[in-house]
């Protein structure tokens, strides 16, 4: 949790030296990419809110995300996590929106994904996706290497 939390300091001084705001849609890190970048003092500078959008009910109450938008998409895929960081960062007028959607474990989803896949998107003047495979089913470390990955994902979008 230390490296997540490192990270998220490093990145929430970023965001408000240069004047950004982020928004955050997490499942199956659990908040943590949200608890890390408030942790900092002053995180309102740049954290404008997250949501854990782990079922569909939270997915559409939280996000807005309706099941006609889910049409051809499914939960867990590079196109979706895309689709919350785009709806998060245009919901509450964020520069950034940071999505992550996977399976932590200990078993795979419904959707045939292995525990330990998390796909991640960032949104906002650069959009990245990405797909983490950890090839291991502990739930708590999955969780941490995912919250990671999309620290580091919102570290590659302001780097470049």
């Amino acid at each position: 949790m230390e490296a997540v939390l490192a990270k998220a300091a490093a990145l929430g001084e970023r965001l408000r030296a240069r004047g950004e705001t982020i928004a955050v849609s997490e499942s199956s890190s659990g908040g943590l990419v949200s608890a890390a970048l408030l942790a900092l003092p002053g995180a309102s500078a740049y954290f404008m809110g997250g949501a854990v959008t782990y079922t569909a009910a939270a997915r559409e109450a939280l996000a807005g995300i309706t099941a006609e938008q889910m049409v051809g998409l499914r939960s867990a895929s590079e196109p979706y996590a895309l689709l919350l960081a785009r709806t998060m960062r245009e919901r509450l007028g964020t520069t950034w929106g940071l999505a992550e959607t996977g399976a932590s474990g200990p078993t795979g989803n419904r959707y045939g994904d292995a525990a330990g896949h998390s796909c991640l998107a960032i949104s906002g003047p650069v959009e990245l996706v990405r797909t983490l495979e950890t090839g291991h089913g502990e739930r708590w470390p999955n969780m941490l290497e995912f919250a990671l990955a999309a620290l580091g994902l919102l570290d590659e979008a302001l780097s470049g």
